[in-house]
């Protein structure tokens, strides 16, 4: 029996302030849910989308020029978009029943590293699509979400794969590597090998990249959202 073709996209509850002098807010990178919500729902899927604790923040810079594109921006900004509607709903974690679904796909934004390493509910939801069957997927900084999604034997469901996500030299490049280090979380490099991943990326930081091992498939960056769903889709209708 196929999985449910209804996918959940996790977001980030957490808010923080990344560069000095404050005005740049880091939370929800628009675009990393907005992206696969899209691909999902075209391809005739219910989607959901949930964070641990029900609000969220949006990410300064997912909003910048360049990152959406116009009609993207005015729905985003349509608050009575069906993308807006499942975003301000305010569903959390604790109250999603996996069995209805059969993708996870955590989006995130900076502050994803935050919460994500926490987030005790996503964390079963995936663990529980996985077992079932199911694809879990991330981008960016969504590999944050990994410690503690196992299979049924406990083991990472990482383990011995290939993942990517947003590379350390591009946090540096960005001027916000020391930053990051304050929030005293592990970066997606350092996530991969803790769990016995191998993390792999493409030569520029701002590449279109993703990389699929089984049912686990990841994004490397923003431009690597939409790219991802449609890889998910593809394995979705393999199993």
């Amino acid at each position: 029996m196929s999985p449910p073709r209804r996918a959940l996209i996790a977001i980030t509850s957490a808010k923080a302030e990344l560069f000095e002098g404050g005005g740049h807010t880091t939370g929800v990178f628009i675009g990393e849910a907005l992206h696969p919500f899209n691909v999902f729902t075209a391809a005739g899927f219910d989607v959901d989308l949930a964070s641990e604790k029900g609000v969220y923040t949006e990410d300064w810079l997912s909003l910048q020029p360049g990152f959406l594109s116009e009609d993207e921006r005015k729905q985003y900004d349509d608050k009575t978009s069906l993308f807006r509607r499942k975003l301000d709903s305010g569903l959390k974690a604790g109250d999603v029943d996996a069995s209805k679904y059969g993708v996870f796909y955590a989006s995130a934004g900076h502050a994803a590293l935050i919460d994500y390493p926490h987030a005790k509910d996503l964390k079963s939801i995936a663990s529980a699509i996985y077992e079932a069957g199911g694809i879990v997927s991330t981008v960016c900084h969504g590999p944050a979400i990994f410690p503690g999604i196992n299979d049924a034997a406990g083991k990472p469901i990482i383990a011995g794969k290939k993942i990517t996500g947003f590379t350390t030299q591009a946090e540096s490049e960005m001027s916000i590597l020391d930053a990051l280090r304050k929030w005293d979380e592990k970066l997606v490099d350092e996530i991969a090998e803790e769990l016995g991943a191998t993390y792999v990326r493409a030569d520029g930081v701002w590449d279109d990249f993703f990389v699929t091992d089984g049912r686990v498939v990841t994004g490397m960056n923003p431009q690597s959202a939409a790219s991802t769903a449609k890889e998910v889709l593809k394995v979705f209708e393999r199993l």
